[in-house]
Formats: C-alpha cells, sequence, structure tokens
C-alpha cells in the first residue's frame, strides 16, 4: 500500500481533493493531516491542484514506513509501495 501524509492547511486541501478524484485512492485523516492511500500508486498532478511550486514542493509532511517518494518534481506526485 502506498501512504502519504500532507498536513491539513489551507494551502494544501486541493492536494487532498485531487487525490480523492481518483477513485483507486483513499483520503482519511490521521491527527491534523491527511491520509492519501491506495494498493497500487498514488499519483497527484499539481496543475490539476492548481498549487503554486513553492506549496507543491511544501505539502508532504511525511510517508508510510513501506512508501516511497518517486517522482516529486513541477509536474507531478508519485508515491509507491517500498
Amino acid at each position: 500500500m502506498s501512504t502519504l501524509y500532507v498536513l491539513d492547511v489551507p494551502e494544501n486541501t486541493a492536494v487532498a481533493k485531487v487525490a480523492a478524484e481518483d477513485p483507486a485512492v483513499t483520503v482519511g485523516r490521521i491527527g491534523p493531516y491527511f491520509a492519501i492511500s491506495a494498493d497500487g500508486p498514488v499519483v497527484i498532478d499539481r496543475r490539476a491542484t492548481g498549487c503554486r511550486h513553492a506549496v507543491w514542493y511544501s505539502c508532504i509532511a511525511g510517508v508510510a514506513r513501506d512508501s516511497r517518494i518517486t517522482r516529486h518534481d513541477k509536474d507531478a506526485l508519485r508515491v509507491e509501495a517500498a
């Protein structure tokens, strides 16, 4: 399973919203964080979120122990099972 955590602040809500549009992705809550997970990879398109680069590159609070970031550039974020 792929899981990443994003702090629930107004700047980051679009990241969780876009992730939730994928039917394979589940967006839940753990404390003050969105927990975004899927059985396969989680892929989020930056342009779809409307996030500016500064917010985009700082939105990740962490990943689950069994996950890793395989792409995080100006176009997309991809998290996969390790």
